[in-house]
């Protein structure tokens, strides 16, 4: 009798099968157990089928259940029905396994937004220096360590140094420092110092003059002039020839750019071997000779006309360091930053302090300026006028003063000044040291 059973169950399982509709792609559940019982009320030992369609209704698998309960003697539902297993009342039925699908994939993480922003390109600022900055102690001149890419050393001239007005409070410098030039690792030269050709009257010193100056002037690779007047870049130019010495030059007025660069373009006679620097204005800024602007577009200026004449050196503002460091953009206009800076006008700090004091200066000022490079072109000390709090005139103290300064510049540094300068007046301005600031004491003609 249970084979009998058994056989008419598997039959109507496959019909029941057949008849459900099915979706592709999703999962089928399993369907309910059929029970075949006999009309008599009889406990039996029943085998329950499980059977596994595909989603054509195909069977796939089947599973027997070995189950002992009462069969009800109701006739089984219509076959267009789920034919269901009623519970035995003192057993609830156990759950069947289901099969087992795998889970669909997990969606994609979204995309990580494009962000709109166009990273800048990074910086020159940067850029390793070639050189290392002007401002660095350097080798000995005992033994001098020959410059990465020297340009030509400068040329020191003498000119009225005076202190530096307030920097404004807080500043923070306006423009970023634009690429360097190939020249803005700074003059390279090893020592330098200032000369005027000027008598105690005003007048011009002669060809001959200047000649005998530049007997006494030695031991300098570079000698700064500060204008063009007196035939000076001529007469220096004639007074230096076969000394191993190179100028810095300058244009003093900028009401007279094109006249006083025909002047050097003259004097140089299409040679700028010799020529290491051209200047444009000094202290303009500190002393409110000129603005920012009317300076910066002066250097423009000049670096065009010499550059059609053969010059393709650098090119140049001299201010302060208080000026230069509130006034960036002078360094960015010029091919390095150069100041003159003296301790003695500080009042805060002794002769054998001054090394220090322009060192820190010139570290501000290249650090307002973007870390482009900074060369002195004065810095001194007197012999002679009124003490200033702990600064005190005397040879002995501007001795201290430019064994300082040489110990923390052995480069680009233009010490003030060859000689006395007996043409200029004193003032309590400049504490009435403005003539004694010779480094040679007075000149010899």
């Amino acid at each position: 009798m249970k084979t009998g059973f058994f056989s008419i169950a598997v039959i109507l399982l496959l019909q029941l099968a057949a008849s459900q509709p099915h979706r592709h792609g999703h999962q089928h559940g399993k369907r309910e157990l059929v029970v075949v019982t006999e009309v008599s009320h009889t406990t039996v030992d029943v085998e329950d089928v499980i059977v596994y369609v595909d989603a054509e209704g195909k069977p796939v698998t089947t599973k027997t259940v070995q189950h002992n309960h009462a069969i009800p003697t109701q006739p089984p539902p219509p076959l267009s029905q789920p034919i269901s297993k009623a519970p035995h009342p003192d057993q609830t039925p156990k759950p069947q396994p289901q099969p087992f699908h795998a889970p669909p994939p997990p969606p994609p993480p979204p995309p990580s937004p494009v962000s709109q922003h166009t990273p800048s390109p990074p910086k020159p600022a940067p850029p390793p220096p070639s050189t290392p900055p002007a401002y660095l102690p350097t080798p000995s001149p005992a033994n001098p360590a020959p410059p990465a890419n020297p340009p030509k050393p400068p040329t020191p001239a003498p000119k009225p140094s005076s202190p530096p007005a307030d920097a404004p409070a807080g500043y923070t410098p306006s423009n970023p420092a634009p690429p360097k030039s190939p020249s803005s690792s700074g003059p390279g030269f090893r020592s330098g110092v200032s000369y005027s050709p000027y008598n105690a009257d005003n007048s011009c010193k002669s060809t001959s003059q200047v000649a005998d100056d530049f007997k006494v002037i030695t031991g300098f690779s570079v000698v700064r002039l500060y204008g063009t007047d007196c035939n000076q870049v001529a007469n220096v130019l004639a007074a230096i020839n076969g000394k191993g010495i190179s100028l810095f030059l300058g244009i003093f007025d900028l009401t007279q750019i094109q006249t006083e660069c025909k002047t050097i373009i003259d004097a140089v006679k299409g040679d700028w071997g010799l020529i290491n620097t051209v200047s444009v204005g000094n202290e303009l800024i500190n002393n409110g000779g000129a603005s920012v602007g009317q300076v910066t577009a002066a250097i423009g200026q000049v670096r065009s006309t010499l550059k059609a004449a053969g010059y393709n050196g650098p090119v140049v503002t001299v201010d302060t360091m208080v000026a230069m460091k509130a006034n960036p953009d002078l360094c960015h206009a010029s091919d390095f930053c150069a100041i003159n800076c003296h301790a003695f006008f500080d009042g805060n700090v002794a002769a054998d302090g001054a090394g220090p004091f322009v060192l820190d200066w010139a570290q501000q000022v290249s650090k307002a300026a973007g870390g482009k490079t900074v060369v002195i072109t004065e810095t001194g000390w007197p012999t002679q006028g009124d003490t200033n709090n702990k600064a005190v005139p005397s040879k002995e103290n501007q001795d201290a003063a430019l064994a300082s300064i040489k110990d923390a510049f052995g480069q680009n540094a233009i010490l003030y000044s060859a000689f006395n300068d007996l043409w200029k007046k004193d003032s309590g301005a400049t504490h009435n040291a403005e003539k004694f600031w010779g480094i040679l004491g007075n000149a010899p003609a």
